[in-house]
């Protein structure tokens, strides 16, 4: 009796904790996952009480989810959230910020995570949570969602204090026709005061690339006009190869200069466009930002997902997802454009990965075509930096010291830690792991944050 008495004692005390500042440096011992599934199966209850309040927080989503799982087994209409973020981006409410918690990272490292609980209801890869995209202007944080939310705050770590929308046009650029997650936006870039935003554009009915918008900033509303579209596009069903990909289509936008800025574009599996000169796909390009006018920087990518360029090395740091393996580091020396050939990193003829489903006899035909060599110098391209077999899903890159980096990914829910030497290469490096998928990431004033999307939360490690 006394065991029973005790046990339901300690039960009923630790459930009234759970969640809560107590137990703080025993909390900081288990990682995000091991933590949900104790308060899950051990403290259900609990665990319940703390999903009512995020779904409280979303008026109508309860419904809308409770009704599409009756009529299909659970699985998440993708209408339905695509018009739940619509309907909240044209009700202009605050987008609700709520802090979760505090987790203590390998090397010493702290995790504060911020949930954003409403309007981010559409994701790129996953279907819920919304993804999103972050940059600041001024002293405020501004974020975009995959489908046109734009807010900012300024007293970013004071969670009473919710992201105030701006109103914008961006869903006329947007397909509604379509709920394909990879027909989105793709990044947000300010600099001075004009912002820019990437996203996969129809040029005509069925055919696609990668379009850029822009227009001054300002925190009330803003008038976004087409700032660079190409005359080019891969149709859905109607290409060379028969495959086709959006999520396949970069979009970073990067700061290289006060007139020009960085902008990557993806194959969209359309492989062969890589290394054909007269095609943007595959490409790094500069754009001049007075009159949109570009010129090719690097080729031979596959869907460069980060950018950055290091303007005191004097070199742009790229990073883009493989086939099946073979995400790469790559460094493109800016001293060279314009001088020498057009500089080369191999896709679709050399790759550490492989086509899906590898060396199968229905794949011979792209092998043949494609033939992904082990070797990028042997057959006159660039070595990566670093290839990482399996793929971790990589994603955007940022300098944060003299010869220091980050990179973040999403498959691999981490952050990786690294250093250039004299000779360019990458030494010391230090996978910290997350727990979610990373899809954005920026360094200000020596904090990195994080747009994390399984939670559709900003992230915020300091690395003092």
């Amino acid at each position: 009796l006394l065991i029973i008495i005790i046990t339901t004692f300690f039960y009923l005390f630790t459930n009234s904790v759970i969640g809560k500042d107590k137990f703080k440096n025993l909390k900081s011992l288990l990682n995000v996952e091991q933590r949900q599934l104790i308060k899950k199966y051990i403290f259900p209850y609990k665990y319940i009480s703390q999903q009512q309040k995020t779904i409280d927080i979303i008026p109508g989503l309860e419904q809308s989810i409770i009704n599409y799982q009756k009529s299909m087994n659970g699985i998440l209409d993708q209408s339905i959230l695509l018009n739940l973020e619509f309907s909240k981006k044209e009700s202009g409410e605050d987008i609700i910020i709520t802090f979760i918690e505090e987790i203590k990272l390998s090397k010493n490292f702290t995790l504060k995570k911020y949930q954003l609980n409403s309007g981010f209801y559409y994701g790129i890869n996953n279907r819920f949570p919304g993804s999103g995209f972050i940059d600041f202007y001024e002293d405020n944080i501004i974020i975009l969602s995959s489908r046109g939310i734009l807010a900012f705050k300024k007293d970013f770590e004071n969670d009473e204090i919710n992201f105030k929308q701006i109103k914008n046009n961006i869903n006329e650029f947007l397909n509604h026709t379509s709920t394909e997650n990879w027909f989105s936006l793709k990044d947000i870039f300010i600099f001075k005061n004009k912002v820019f935003i990437s996203y996969t554009e129809e040029i005509k009915k069925d055919c696609w690339n990668i379009g850029v918008l822009s227009s001054e900033i300002n925190f009330r509303d803003i008038e976004f006009k087409k700032f660079f579209s190409s005359n080019e596009c891969i149709h859905s069903v109607n290409n060379i190869d028969q495959e086709f990909n959006a999520s396949q289509s970069g979009g970073r936008i990067v700061y290289f200069d006060d007139n020009h800025i960085l902008l990557s574009i993806g194959d969209f599996r359309s492989r062969f466009l890589a290394q054909d000169k007269q095609s943007i796909n595959g490409k790094i390009i500069k754009i001049n930002i007075n009159d949109s006018k570009y010129e090719i920087i690097s080729m031979g990518h596959r869907n460069p997902q980060g950018l950055y360029f290091d303007k005191e090395d004097n070199f742009i740091l790229e990073t883009e997802h493989g086939p099946f393996g073979g995400d790469e580091i790559n460094l493109i020396d800016v001293n060279k454009v314009g001088k020498v050939k057009i500089q080369n990193y191999g896709w679709a003829i050399s790759s550490a990965g492989e086509h899906y489903l590898g060396k199968i006899d229905a794949n011979k035909n792209k092998y043949e075509k494609y033939p992904l060599y082990k070797s990028h110098n042997e057959y006159g391209f660039i070595e990566p930096l670093k290839s990482f077999v399996p793929s971790i899903g990589i994603s955007e890159i940022v300098k944060i010291g003299h010869n220091k980096y980050v990179v973040s990914s999403m498959v691999n829910k981490s952050l990786y830690f690294f250093e250039l030497n004299k000779q360019r290469e990458i030494i010391n490096m230090d996978k910290i792991k997350v727990g979610e998928r990373v899809r954005d990431l920026r360094f200000r004033n020596n904090q990195l944050f994080l747009f994390m999307e399984d939670t559709a939360s900003i992230g915020v490690i300091n690395l003092n």
